[in-house]
């Protein structure tokens, strides 16, 4: 199978990896428009235990903006996910998307530019 997501284990706790994660998108330009607890989640809808887990939904208005002004259903990839995820022994992992290299959106110059700015955010 094909990864589909590029991904870091660091040192951090949960909380904090988060944390760390929301301050470097910040830098780039990007805000967490929206933050899904999926542990609380599934214990609430289907009564189950599951690790630690978010998904930080990553925004950068202006990027958005000249990328659906480029292409009208670019949205369907957008806000760009980013999870954190409690990886056992005290580490935790963030993995973001990688999967725009199938993604038409590919072709549009801005598309190309917020790949690179996020991936350097996240390897921060």
């Amino acid at each position: 199978m094909t990864k589909y997501y590029f991904d870091k284990t660091v040192d951090l706790s949960f909380e904090d990896a988060i944390a760390r994660v929301t301050e470097e998108l910040k830098k780039e330009g990007f805000g967490i428009l929206t933050e899904i607890d999926v542990q609380a989640t599934l214990k609430k809808k289907l009564e189950v235990d599951f690790r630690p887990y978010r998904i930080l939904g990553a925004r950068n208005p202006p990027f958005a903006y000249k990328a659906l002004s480029a292409e009208s259903h670019i949205g369907v990839y957008l806000p760009c996910n980013v999870i954190v995820q409690d990886a056992g022994n005290g580490k935790t992992e963030v993995a973001g998307w990688i999967r725009w290299w199938r993604c038409p959106a590919s072709k549009i110059p801005l598309w190309s530019l917020w790949q690179r700015k996020y991936r350097q955010s996240c390897n921060a």
